[in-house]
């Protein structure tokens, strides 16, 4: 029992990241139970598959409309969710030092929302797709609507790979974004719809309204804040002084790192690289 309590520890004082994580991992081990009982007698179908699946005939978004969100928790096979799964937890932490919580969890939502959106459309319109019968499953339109929001927040973010180096956050999203449009006649073109339909939304989003707040899952938010016991704390009249300071210092910081990872550090002012040595020294 101790395990399960540290789990159920963890997922509350977890992140967002971490939240959408074991999320995502629960659904796919009780998918793997449902198959093996559908299997013992004899069923052909995963029922929880094809109850929350995303079909890519519209006429099924009246039977269950909710799908065009579900989908995005549901994966094919262990290679699929762990793969998605190490994307969310690397990009979606690097999201969370220049976003909020909320705002990772409606670029999820809505990265899957236009992904599905996207999916039905082109498996409707183009003749490629004409005569076929394709379900969509998987986190990766929500995960692009995240990586690509980030990389067109901070372009020139560097990361260092290791045997290649430091390497731009643009970089990486671009060949993300090639590798989505060379599918878009493969075997996974469905799905490679419905990336680049999350990854639209992660991009118009940064561009055009990043100043304006998602309200529209708020209630769904509230069940994925994060609960810490912070007991009380004595502040004397001495302190506050030093304290606001500190804050207003760790601002002009932050503001200098943002410029830094925009556009580079030769782009600060003298000033400005004179207050971080002086920080820096401290």
């Amino acid at each position: 029992m101790s395990i399960v309590n540290d789990i159920k520890n963890r997922y509350i004082t977890g992140n967002i990241v971490e939240k959408l994580i074991f999320i995502n991992i629960t659904i796919f081990v009780v998918t793997i139970i449902v198959s093996v009982i559908q299997g013992l007698y004899e069923g052909q179908i995963n029922w929880l598959v094809d109850w929350f699946s995303l079909d890519d005939d519209i006429s099924s978004l009246y039977k269950k409309p909710w799908s065009i969100i579900t989908y995005g928790f549901l994966h094919a096979d262990f290679l699929h969710v762990l793969m998605n799964l190490m994307v969310l937890y690397f990009i979606g932490n690097l999201f969370l030092e220049y976003f909020t919580q909320k705002q990772l969890l409606s670029f999820y939502l809505l990265g899957t929302f236009f992904g599905g959106v996207l999916f039905i459309f082109s498996q409707n319109y183009f003749p490629l797709f004409q005569g076929k019968i394709s379900l969509l499953v998987g986190a990766s339109a929500g995960i692009s609507a995240i990586f690509i929001g980030i990389a067109t927040y901070i372009p020139n973010y560097q990361l260092k790979l290791r045997f290649i180096g430091f390497v731009k956050l643009w970089h990486l999203a671009a060949i993300w974004i090639g590798l989505d449009v060379i599918g878009l006649i493969g075997d996974n073109a469905g799905g490679n719809f419905a990336h680049l339909g999350g990854a639209l939304f992660g991009f118009l989003y940064v561009k055009k309204a990043s100043n304006t707040e998602i309200k529209l899952f708020d209630k769904i938010a509230d069940l994925f804040k994060t609960k810490k016991k912070s007991p009380l704390k004595t502040v004397h009249k001495s302190k506050v002084k030093k304290k606001t300071n500190t804050n207003l210092n760790q601002q002009q910081i932050d503001e200098i790192l943002d410029k830094i990872s925009k556009s580079g550090y030769d782009t600060l002012t003298k000033a400005e690289k004179d207050f971080l040595f002086r920080q820096g020294k401290k």
